[in-house]
C-alpha cells in the first residue's frame, strides 16, 4: 500500500484532506450530476455509463489542461474565458430547450421501441457538457494548488496525481448515481405523465444553469 509519505515526495500536501474535499465536492449536485441522472433515468444503466464515461473524459481534459498551464489562459484571458463560457451557456440551453419542448417523452420512446439509444451520442454531450464549462476547468486550477508545496520541483506530476485522484473519487459517485436512478427507470416508464414532467424539469434545470453560467460575473 502506498503511504502518505509517497506523495509528499512529489510535492503533495495533506492527501488525505484533499480526498475528503473531493468527496464532498463530488457529492455536491451540479450540472454533471443533472446530465447523468437524466441520461440514466430515461435510458436506463447502460446510457447512464456512458453518460459518466462522458464527463470523466471532459474532466480528464481540464485537469491535464491544469496539470500543464493550459488552464491558466481562462483565469488570465477575458476573451478566451467569455468565450467558452458563453459556448457552455449556450450548449446548456440548448439542451434545455431541446429537452423542454420535445412533444414525446423519452419514456414513451422507451415503452414503445426496445432501440438502443445512439450511446455515441450521450458519450459525445456528456464530454462537450464537461469541457464547456469553463468553471469546472477554473476549478481545477484554483482547487489543486491548495494542496501542492510551492517549493516542489515536480512540474505537472502532483497536480496529476491529485487530479486523478479526483477523477476516481467522482467517477466512485457517478456510478453509484447511475446504478440507483436506472432503478427507477421500470417504475417512471409506467407512468408517462411522470416521464414528462421528469423530462420538462429536466430541461428548466440545464436552462437555469446555462444562464447562470451565462450571466455570472466571477
Amino acid at each position: 500500500m502506498i503511504s502518505l509519505e509517497f506523495f509528499a515526495i512529489f510535492g503533495v500536501e495533506n492527501y488525505l484532506g484533499f480526498i475528503a474535499s473531493a468527496i464532498i465536492l463530488n457529492l455536491t449536485p451540479g450540472i454533471d450530476t443533472i446530465y447523468i441522472l437524466t441520461r440514466s433515468i430515461t435510458h436506463g444503466k447502460r446510457a447512464g455509463l456512458v453518460s459518466v464515461a462522458g464527463i470523466m473524459s471532459g474532466c480528464i481534459v481540464h485537469v491535464l489542461c491544469a496539470a500543464f498551464g493550459l488552464s491558466l489562459i481562462l483565469s488570465t484571458s477575458v476573451l478566451v474565458f467569455s468565450l467558452i463560457k458563453w459556448a457552455g451557456a449556450g450548449y446548456l440551453i440548448y439542451l434545455g430547450i431541446r429537452m423542454l419542448f420535445s412533444k414525446q417523452s423519452s419514456f414513451d420512446s422507451l415503452l414503445i421501441s426496445d432501440a438502443s439509444p445512439d450511446l455515441f451520442k450521450i458519450y459525445k454531450q456528456g464530454v462537450l457538457t464537461n469541457v464547456l464549462n469553463p468553471k469546472v476547468g477554473l476549478f481545477f486550477l484554483s482547487f489543486l494548488p491548495q494542496f501542492i508545496n510551492p517549493n516542489q520541483t515536480y512540474g505537472a506530476i502532483p497536480f496529476l496525481i491529485l487530479g486523478m485522484t479526483f477523477l476516481v473519487t467522482g467517477t466512485l459517485w457517478c456510478l453509484v448515481l447511475t446504478l440507483t436512478a436506472a432503478l427507477m427507470t421500470k417504475t417512471l416508464g409506467r407512468n408517462p405523465m411522470a416521464g414528462t414532467l421528469l423530462q420538462k424539469i429536466s430541461g428548466l434545470i440545464f436552462i437555469g444553469f446555462g444562464l447562470k453560467l451565462a450571466f455570472d460575473k466571477q
